[in-house]
């Protein structure tokens, strides 16, 4: 028992900042709702619908490079610190050809919103314009998510949640310049956020290199001391190890923004209970998040020193410290959630709705919370392959099905509406926990096998 105890003080020392990172980037989202809606419902409508579109997108990017997190780890759980910049460095060049390749899609994207989403034309306009100022902040995003990835996996999750922090605080004033048009520049509303967001990505990759750079921490990491040209070794191994959790990704949020696609012909009043439960659901999601993360360093650190069975104490541990903290939300969202429900719109049918699907989100807390705790595991393992079967197979071909069957037909059941989608998510980010602990625990199994 104390071994656990002690374990979960080491993942919750990790997990911690991590909470506080991810609360000051949702923050920024907020920020820049409130502040371009005050222009206009257009410009807030292009700044949500632009978004919808910069999220898929740059998260596959991010996805990709999540695979530095538990190499880093590895090396400098088995004391190979030296191999850590090479790594690195590669992770910086992976991350010069992701921009690329986003930044051209973004710069056309103008063609997919002119052709498929059949917007209005003042927010297709807003909304092209703030894509357009966004993607130039493309690198300074990846650049600053390699040096998290370096910090975080070597133990280190306190510097990006400060610069997070930082980036929150400047991405008010920064806002203000360009959305009213102060100091000089002209009145951008929704588009100025894209310049504001922009800046605020290069910024925070900065200051987190200057730390880097600077802390007697990292003192034996002078990444750009040398060049170091391009490794299609080390490339390729990255790419494939982070391709499957980039997938993962994609189909996660894709998931989700479908559903809403779905949900919208069911009328104004379905859609704002179904947004808003999102939301406040999302906002849950945070922590589990954050266990994750920790217990991937945890896990590439103690198989880095050959320690499996402390590797597989701190993946039991994690779990269960996800499902307790999964378990008081889920409660707490249940006995308040005409109370939450009513903070975001006091319209009595949209609160009606949010409160319902709320309830269900209470529900799929818990198997939320054991999903993403067990996909941070098996990256921690390096078996990212499963990662990407398991999130398919339980989100597109069992979760998304179901919902669609519940929700708008009359096969199983009287048509649903937006209850439907959301017993779909329940079963198959139900199927998705079930099948991320069945791998862990047939991966742990095979591991202690092999050094028999």
């Amino acid at each position: 028992m104390q071994k656990y105890l002690k374990e979960a003080r080491i993942v919750l020392t990790l997990a911690i900042p991590v909470v506080f990172a991810q609360i000051a980037q949702t923050a920024m989202g907020i920020v820049d709702t409130i502040m371009s809606g005050s222009v206009s419902a257009v410009d807030m409508a292009a700044v949500a619908v632009g978004t919808s579109i910069w999220l898929p997108v740059i998260l596959f990017g991010h996805g990709l490079l999540l695979a530095l997190t538990p190499i880093i780890a590895q090396y400098n759980g088995s004391g190979k610190r030296k191999y850590i910049p090479h790594q690195v460095c590669q992770g910086l060049w992976l991350a010069v050809g992701i921009s690329c390749i986003i930044m051209f899609l973004l710069y056309h994207s103008n063609q997919f919103i002119n052709y498929m989403l059949n917007l209005e034309k003042p927010l297709n306009e807003k909304t092209i314009n703030f894509l357009f100022y966004l993607l130039w902040g493309t690198p300074g995003y990846l650049f600053f998510q390699v040096f998290r990835c370096q910090c975080e996996g070597l133990s280190y999750t306190k510097p990006g949640m400060i610069i997070s922090f930082i980036g929150l605080f400047s991405n008010i004033p920064i806002n203000y310049i360009f959305i009213y048009g102060k100091f000089g520049m002209p009145v951008m509303g929704g588009a100025g956020c894209g310049i504001a967001t922009a800046s605020v990505y290069w910024i925070m990759f900065v200051l987190l290199y200057m730390y880097i750079h600077y802390s007697n921490t990292f003192r034996d990491f002078r990444i750009f001391q040398k060049y170091n040209k391009p490794d299609l070794v080390v490339l390729k191994k990255l790419f494939y190890l982070g391709l499957p959790v980039a997938l993962s990704l994609f189909f996660e949020v894709t998931l989700f923004a479908l559903v809403t696609i779905l949900v919208a012909p069911l009328g104004i009043v379905a859609v704002a209970g179904h947004q808003i439960a999102l939301n406040f659901s999302s906002l849950m999601f945070v922590l589990p998040l954050s266990i994750g993360v920790a217990v991937t360093i945890r896990v590439g650190f103690c198989l880095g020193k050959k320690n499996v069975e402390q590797a597989k104490i701190s993946s039991w541990t994690s779990l269960i410290i996800g499902i307790f903290l999964a378990c008081c939300t889920a409660l707490l969202t249940s006995i308040f959630r005409e109370h939450i429900a009513s903070l975001y719109n006091d319209t009595p049918s949209v609160v009606s709705i949010a409160s319902h699907l709320m309830l269900l989100a209470s529900i799929y807390q818990i198997s939320d919370s054991v999903q993403v705790i067990g996909n941070s595991i098996l990256r921690g393992y390096k078996d990212t392959r499963s990662i990407f079967y398991i999130t398919f197979f339980a989100y597109w071909l069992l979760g998304l099905p179901c919902g669609y069957i519940l929700a708008l037909t009359d096969i199983v059941y009287p048509a649903m509406g937006p209850s439907g989608f959301w017993i779909g998510f329940i079963i198959g980010l139900t199927s998705s926990a079930i099948l991320m602990v069945f791998r862990m625990q047939i991966l742990q199994k095979k591991i202690s096998r092999n050094l028999k």
